[in-house]
């Protein structure tokens, strides 16, 4: 399927590593011209020469490095570049932490990178893309919007709080050729996922495919998938919503979570 995305520019947040990085890798593979970030310039170089030497030298990708857990980063970026046609707000940290221990700094540190990076780049790029009559904005929530895990709820607040924030943007779309949407995976093979099973899997002297294996025995034993999902395989669904086909698709929360979450609606 031709996805339509060639001309297009789309900026990925928190893009030089796991499902921001194969998205970028998915938009970039379609023709769309794609902005890398990341929060240092060195880090954001390494994922250009990575996406350089799989995809080509003819594909269309730039860097810019901004925190955007910070207003200051936010408005860094978008001074850089202005307009887009694609936002995917990818950006976000999570923390296993026992809720006893969770302070005030970490619930408002959390909302500040996982929500309000998206909100204040959504409130810059939704006007234009308005402007324009074409656009796309998506967030980069998770199955723990749905299923809060007990080890991390304040990383579940945040992905809940991205779905009603793209549900209500949705609603100001009404007729633009503009729509705000959510994906939602689930447990995913990236770097950081990897590492940390495998300091879990250290400490209880087991093989990190043992650990997997009890991870989704106990911690998510509704996933129909029973493995960790590929990046790529969200990005696929990703690029999906970003394209033109996915025009009827507007408000809506895409699940690509491997079944975790058991409920229809």
């Amino acid at each position: 399927m031709d996805l339509q995305l060639r001309g297009k520019t789309a900026l990925v947040t928190g893009s030089t590593a796991g499902i921001g990085y194969a998205i970028a890798q998915a938009l970039a593979a379609e023709g769309a011209r794609v902005i890398v970030n990341g929060r240092g310039a060195a880090t954001v170089e390494r994922a250009l020469q990575r996406l350089r030497s799989t995809l080509g030298a003819q594909a269309q990708i730039v860097g810019c490095a901004a925190d955007l857990g910070t207003p200051q980063g936010c408005a860094a970026l978008t001074a850089q570049h202005p307009a887009l046609d694609i936002l995917v707000n990818n950006l976000g940290i999570f923390e296993p932490k026992a809720l006893e221990a969770i302070g005030d700094e970490d619930w408002l540190r959390f909302f500040e990178v996982n929500v309000m990076s998206g909100v204040r780049l959504s409130r810059h790029y939704l006007p234009r893309m308005k402007g324009a009559g074409w656009g796309r904005i998506v967030f980069i929530s998770s199955e723990s919007a749905l299923c809060p895990p007990a080890e991390m709820v304040h990383y579940g607040m945040t992905k809940t709080a991205q779905l009603a924030v793209a549900r209500g943007m949705a609603e100001t779309t009404t007729g633009t050729g503009v729509t705000v949407n959510s994906v939602l995976p689930g447990p995913t093979r990236t770097e950081g996922v990897e590492a940390f099973f495998a300091t879990l899997a250290a400490e209880q002297g087991q093989s990190p495919e043992a650990f997997t294996q009890h991870f989704f025995a106990q911690a998510r034993p509704t996933s129909i998938l029973k493995r960790l999902i590929d990046p790529a395989e969200v990005a696929a669904v990703v690029a999906f919503v970003c394209s033109p086909q996915a025009a009827a698709m507007n408000g809506a929360a895409v699940r690509a979570e491997g079944g975790v979450v058991r409920c229809i609606g």
